[in-house]
């Protein structure tokens, strides 16, 4: 029996934004299952990778797959199995929270019936009918999580998701990472915080558009609380 393709396979990808470089000749592989910490400083690169891997930017040069779908020709199908959580939760803002999620289940073929359980995991099953206009960025992100939640895409793409949040919404963030953790799931994590370590099986740097070859301490036993 053939082993399944990566989850993430890139080789030699660099993008460019003009004359300038975003990122430079990246080559990745990420296995399925596998949460992996991408670590670098804010302009590193990092939401650029993971638009890349989304699909929301194509490489400027080189090559690669997500979850065996070649980047370049195979996009429909990536974006059908991948979601790609940002700080910026791309709501509508007229809608209410439940609103919003059951317009995503429109989307995406999901039952609709699995909204107010994904609003409870995230807490906020008591504002489920209010306009997400009146939500400070904390509940937005949280809707947004639950979005995700619902998805339940093979490939979890973070990017900065614990940007502007307090410790009750960084739990938030934890518990999903965990959820696709334990259903053999695949998670990139791209933060410039190290305190969430704890989450991943192994933690990648990326410094000025490179990834460094030289590897990242495994990190301590246990959870970010």
């Amino acid at each position: 029996m053939l082993e399944p393709a990566p989850a993430i396979s890139l080789t030699g990808v660099t993008r460019t934004f003009g004359a300038q470089p975003a990122i430079v000749g990246v080559s990745l592989t990420v296995g399925r299952g596998e949460v992996v910490l991408l670590r670098g400083a804010n302009g590193a690169g990092k939401s650029t990778l993971l638009r890349v891997v989304a699909t929301a930017v194509s490489p400027t040069y080189g090559r690669g797959a997500v979850l065996g779908f070649d980047l370049a020709a195979e996009r429909d199908e990536i974006r059908r199995r991948t979601d790609l959580l940002t700080h910026r939760t791309r709501l509508y803002e007229e809608l209410s929270a439940a609103e919003n999620l059951r317009f995503g289940c429109a989307l995406h073929g999901i039952d609709p019936a699995l909204v107010p359980g994904a609003l409870e995991r995230v807490g906020l099953a008591g504002v489920a009918g209010e306009r997400v206009a009146g939500f400070s960025q904390g509940m937005r992100q949280r809707v947004a999580i639950a979005r995700t939640i619902l998805r339940q895409a093979e490939l979890l793409l973070l990017d900065e998701p614990y940007a502007g949040l307090d410790a009750d919404a960084r739990e938030v963030v934890d518990r999903l990472v965990l959820a696709a953790r334990d259903a053999g799931r695949t998670v990139l994590l791209a933060t410039h915080q190290p305190t969430r370590a704890g989450l991943a099986t192994r933690t990648v740097l990326l410094e000025a558009g490179r990834l460094q070859p030289h590897p990242v301490p495994p990190p301590r036993a246990g959870v970010p609380g």
